[in-house]
């Protein structure tokens, strides 16, 4: 008898908002889908673009940045953000980006996000004022918290742009005077300053610059772990066993769209959000098994968005079949 060969199957199960199955090596795969795409108008005729880190290998060298179907920025996969320039004032655009391997192949494109230019501002050549002293704490050896004092304009202050020894590296809405930077190094001193923007393009004069050194160590810092974590277990109807978990998302400079659930000391599964991710107390739960009377260690962390991991949460112990509680609370 001819015995036919069966290929071997590969099971993605569905145990996020959103997962995707994908066959083959590395290198026959496409890169990821960028996660975390925020838009926030720069200026009336600019765009900030900004992005999480695609991980997997081999890696992302470079990323696409399309308005609309049009593709108008590129740059190289170290990269996570960018200004999108030559705008029209008063104008509304929707920006997607898609991830890059080294032979060419695209990934697919992120979801899409919407940014409105303010009006044209006519014959406005005063810049805003110089940004109030700013303030910086360490989080951890990977993330800072940074917050200024408000610029004044004669028209309106669009945006904030951060700069680290110089370069820019984040930018936020002009009514926002606070941020979280990740993607930070462990052990390492970073000098700050901050910049006004207003709708006309013009700068304001560099904030007093403000210094700090990330602790030691390569643990992501206690402020990226989820907090408020917490797990208890219960029976579904056809006598299976299901872990309910719920946390609040850590403060980051961008989304956070990506968990990973460790039970028993093991990665358990991971859960990507495929739409906004919520921005206060999320949930989520799982099939454990069918048996009671068992006892199961369950934290959770987050993938930041520079695409590194966060700390871990507190641990929690729940046990099957035992009365339904509320740990962590």
């Amino acid at each position: 008898m001819r015995r036919v060969p069966v290929p071997a199957a590969l099971v993605c199960a569905t145990l996020a908002l959103v997962s995707a199955c994908a066959q083959g090596t590395g290198a026959e795969r496409p890169p990821g889908v960028p996660t975390g795409v925020t838009a926030q108008a720069g200026s009336a005729t600019s765009v900030h673009v900004m992005w999480n880190r695609v991980a997997g290998e081999p890696p992302v060298t470079a990323y696409e940045v399309y308005r609309g179907r049009s593709k108008v920025q590129e740059v190289p996969g170290d990269r996570h953000m960018v200004d999108v320039t030559r705008l029209r004032p008063g104008t509304s655009y929707v920006f997607t980006v898609r991830a890059r391997h080294g032979d060419g192949r695209l990934g697919p494109s992120s979801r899409a996000v919407r940014a409105t230019t303010p009006a044209a501002v006519a014959a406005d050549t005063s810049a805003p004022s110089r940004p109030g002293s700013p303030r910086a704490k360490a989080v951890g050896g990977r993330a800072a918290q940074l917050s200024w004092g408000a610029s004044t304009d004669d028209r309106e202050v669009v945006s904030y742009d951060v700069y680290q020894s110089g370069a820019k590296i984040h930018s936020v809405g002009g009514d926002q005077t606070a941020t979280v930077l990740t993607g930070l190094r462990p052990g390492t001193r970073y000098t700050f300053t901050v910049r006004a923007r207003d709708a006309a393009d013009n700068l304001s004069p560099a904030s007093e610059a403000v210094r700090l050194t990330t602790a030691p160590g390569a643990d992501g810092g206690a402020a990226t772990a989820p907090a408020g974590f917490r797990a208890v277990t219960h029976r579904a109807k056809d006598g299976a066993y299901y872990l309910d978990l719920s946390w609040l998302p850590p403060r980051t400079d961008g989304l956070v769209t990506e968990y990973e659930v460790r039970l028993d000391g093991r990665a358990a599964t991971s859960l990507v959000f495929g739409g906004r991710p919520p921005s206060d107390r999320a949930s989520y739960s799982f099939y454990v098994g069918r048996t009671a009377g068992v006892t199961h260690r369950v934290r959770l962390r987050a993938r930041l968005p520079d695409g590194t991991w966060g700390a871990l949460s507190a641990e929690r112990t729940v046990t099957t079949g035992a009365a339904r509680s509320a740990a962590g609370r």
